[in-house]
C-alpha cells in the first residue's frame, strides 16, 4: 500500500504539470518528514550527489555537443557521408543513420543528434521524394544512438548512481549501439527499394575528398574522445574537456564556422540543460534517500524475485515497467528513479550490472521514441514543423527494431560485455 500511496502521489504531481526536480524532491522531502526522519537528510543528500567528479562531464559534453550544433559540423559530416553512399539505394537513409552514430560519438546527447542531423537531413530527404513519416521516424529514433554510442550523458548517470565504471559501461555500449545502427540501415535500405524512393547522383572523387576533408577534423576528434577512453588515456571527465576544446578549435580555427555571439548561445544553452540535470539528479537523489529509508527498493526486488522465477520473464517485465514510465518521465528521471529499484533484483538474477546498465538505455531509447513524453519526438516535430502522430507513427518500425536489439542482447550477452571485459 505505502508503494501504491507514493507512485499515485508522484504520477498525480507529474501529470499536474510540477517540474520532474521538484515532484521528485518535494515528494522525498515530505517523506522524510512524514516518516520521522530528519529533513536536513535531504541537503546532505544534494551536496553528497553534487560535488561527484564524474557529473563534470555532464556539462563538458553538452558544451561539446552545443559548440559542434552551433558551427555546423552535423551538416559536414552529413555531406560527407551522403557523398560516399547517397547513390545506394536508401542512400540518403543509410547516410542520415551513419551520421546520427557519428555526431552520437561526439555529443552524447540523443537531443543534440536529432536537432543536428534532422536539420540538414529531413529537407534533403524530402526533397529526394522520401516518405514524411518515414524520415521523421528515421531521424527521431536515429536520435537515440547520442545516448547509447559513447559518450552517453545517461550512462554517466547510471555509473554514477550504481558506482560502476563510466568506461566499462561506454565500451559496452559499443556493440549493441553498432547493432542498431546497423538495423536502422538495413531496414531502410529494404523500406527505400521496396518503395522506389529517389537516391542522389554519385558524388564525383573530388567532391568525395572535398566533404571528407571537411568532416575530417570532427570524425578525429571522436576517435580521440573515444580512443583516449578506451586506452586509459583520461578519464571521462577528462575526455569530456579534451572533447569540448577540441570542439572549440574545429569551430573556429579550422573551420571557422563559430562566431562569438553563437558560442555565447551554445555557452547558454547547454549551462540551462546542466542546471535541469543537476536539478533532477538532486530531486531524485532526495527521492531515492527517502524509498532507501522506508525499504521500499528492497521490498520490491523481493517482490520481484518471488514473483518472477526467470531471468526472461523478469527481463519482459522489466522492460514493460520501464516502458509504462517512460510514457510520464523522461531519460535522467527513469535511470534515477528506477535503478536502485531495480538492480538489486537483476544482480540477485545473475545478470551483470554492467549488462543491465545497457539494457536499461536501450529501454531508456525506446521511452525517448514513445508519446507522450518522447522527447526525439517533439525534436522532430519542431525542427519540420509537422504534427506529433506523423512522428509517433514513423517512428514506430524503428521502435520494433529497439526491442529486437533487446531481444538480441539477452540472447548474446557478449554483444555488450566482449569489448569491456573480453577485449
Amino acid at each position: 500500500m505505502t508503494v501504491f500511496l507514493i507512485l499515485l502521489a508522484l504520477f498525480s504531481l507529474l501529470l499536474l504539470g510540477v517540474p520532474v526536480a521538484f515532484a521528485l524532491g518535494g515528494l522525498g522531502l515530505s517523506m522524510l518528514v512524514v516518516g520521522g526522519f530528519s529533513p536536513l537528510m535531504a541537503p546532505q543528500a544534494i551536496l553528497s550527489t553534487l560535488d561527484g567528479f564524474i557529473l563534470l562531464a555532464v556539462p563538458l559534453f553538452l558544451l561539446m555537443s552545443n559548440v559542434l550544433l552551433k558551427g555546423g559540423v552535423g551538416r559536414d559530416l552529413y555531406a560527407a557521408v551522403q557523398a560516399w553512399v547517397g547513390h545506394w539505394p536508401g542512400g540518403l537513409a543509410v547516410a542520415t543513420v551513419i551520421s546520427c552514430g557519428l555526431f552520437a560519438a561526439i555529443s552524447g546527447s540523443s537531443v543534440a543528434t536529432a536537432a543536428t542531423i534532422g536539420t540538414v537531413a529531413i529537407p534533403e530527404m524530402l526533397k529526394r521524394g522520401y516518405e514524411k513519416r518515414f524520415v521523421f521516424g528515421l531521424l527521431a529514433a536515429g536520435g537515440t544512438l547520442g545516448i547509447l554510442i559513447p559518450p552517453s550523458i545517461p550512462m554517466i548517470v547510471y555509473g554514477f548512481v550504481t558506482e560502476e565504471s563510466v568506461i566499462a559501461l561506454f565500451l559496452a555500449g559499443v556493440g549493441p549501439g553498432l547493432l542498431l545502427l546497423v538495423l536502422f540501415g538495413g531496414y531502410a535500405m529494404v523500406y527505400a527499394s521496396m518503395r522506389g524512393m529517389g537516391r542522389s547522383e554519385k558524388a564525383s572523387w573530388p567532391e568525395r575528398s572535398h566533404a571528407t576533408l571537411r568532416a575530417f577534423p570532427s570524425m578525429a576528434l571522436a576517435a580521440v574522445v573515444v580512443a583516449g577512453i578506451y586506452g586509459g588515456a583520461f578519464t571521462p571527465t577528462e575526455a569530456a574537456a579534451i572533447g569540448f576544446a577540441g570542439a572549440v578549435v574545429i569551430t573556429v580555427l579550422v573551420l571557422r564556422t563559430l562566431s562569438w555571439p553563437q558560442f555565447w548561445e551554445a555557452t547558454k544553452d547547454a549551462m540551462a540543460t546542466t542546471v535541469a540535470i543537476l536539478m533532477i539528479v538532486a530531486g531524485a537523489k532526495v527521492f531515492g534517500k527517502a524509498i532507501t529509508l522506508y525499504r521500499i527498493p528492497q521490498d520490491i526486488s523481493a517482490f520481484l524475485s518471488d514473483a518472477v522465477s526467470s531471468p526472461v520473464g523478469f527481463v519482459v517485465l522489466v522492460a514493460l515497467i520501464l516502458l509504462v514510465m517512460g510514457l510520464v518521465l523522461e531519460a535522467l528521471s527513469m535511470v534515477l528513479i528506477m535503478t536502485p529499484v531495480l538492480l538489486p533484483a537483476a544482480m540477485g538474477l545473475g545478470f551483470d550490472p554492467i549488462w543491465f546498465g545497457i539494457f536499461m538505455v536501450l529501454m531508456v531509447e525506446a521511452a525517448l521514441i514513445t508519446p507522450p513524453v518522447g522527447l526525439n519526438l517533439y525534436v522532430i516535430q519542431s525542427v519540420a514543423r509537422a504534427t506529433l502522430g506523423d512522428v509517433a507513427r514513423g517512428a514506430v518500425p524503428f521502435l520494433l527494431l529497439m526491442f529486437l536489439c533487446v531481444v538480441i542482447l539477452y540472447l548474446v550477452p557478449d554483444l555488450a560485455l566482449y569489448i569491456p571485459f573480453k577485449l
